[in-house]
C-alpha cells in the first residue's frame, strides 16, 4: 500500500505521516527529509542553487519514495510537477489542511523558504489549494484535533478503500 500525504506547509504531513506509518505497519518516507539528508537544508538549496534545482531534487525524491511504497509525506510544492500529479493517480492521496491560525503557530521555524510569515503562507495556500483538492482522495484538517484521531480516521479510510496501487 502507498499512501501519500499532501498539503500546505505546516499542515503536519511529517508528524501525521510518521504516526500513520506506525499504525498501518508501513515504512515512512518524508521527501523533504530525504532532500535535506542528501543535499543539505532546503532554505540553503533555494538560496544558493534556486528553486528550479530544488524542484529537480524534489522530483527525484518523489520518484524514489513512490517506488518504495508505504506512507509518503510530500513537501508542500511537490505536487506542482505534472509528472508527480500523474503518479498520484495510482496511489491513495490524503490532503491535510490547516487553518491560518494554527499554521501561524507552526511556521515560525525559518525552514520554509517560500513562507515568510502568515501572509505569504495564505497567498501560497490560496494559489495551491485547487490543485491539492483535485488530487486528494481523502481530506483531514489538522488544526485543532488530536493527531491520534486524525491518524485513526486516515488509517480506517485506507483499510476500507479499494487498492489504487494494485
Amino acid at each position: 500500500m502507498t499512501v501519500v500525504l499532501i498539503g500546505p506547509p505546516a499542515a503536519g504531513k511529517s508528524r501525521v505521516g510518521r504516526k500513520l506509518a506506525r499504525r498501518l505497519e508501513l515504512p515512512f518516507i518524508d521527501t523533504d527529509y530525504e532532500i535535506v539528508h542528501e543535499h543539505g537544508p532546503i532554505a540553503e538549496i533555494f538560496a544558493e542553487r534556486g528553486e528550479q534545482v530544488f524542484r529537480a531534487l524534489e522530483r527525484e525524491a518523489v520518484v524514489r519514495a513512490l517506488s518504495s511504497g508505504g506512507v509518503v509525506a510530500f513537501g508542500g510544492g511537490a505536487v506542482l510537477d505534472p509528472r508527480t500529479q500523474a503518479d498520484l493517480e495510482r496511489v491513495r492521496v490524503v490532503l491535510l489542511t490547516v487553518s491560518p491560525e494554527a499554521a501561524a503557530a507552526r511556521i515560525d521555524d525559518g525552514k520554509r523558504p517560500l513562507v515568510q510569515g502568515i501572509e505569504s503562507w495564505r497567498a501560497l495556500v490560496t494559489k495551491r489549494m485547487p490543485l491539492y483538492e483535485s488530487l486528494a482522495d481523502f481530506r483531514a484538517d489538522t488544526s485543532r484535533r488530536p493527531i491520534s484521531t486524525i491518524v485513526e480516521e486516515i488509517a480506517e479510510w485506507c483499510e476500507q478503500t479499494e487498492r489504487k496501487d494494485a
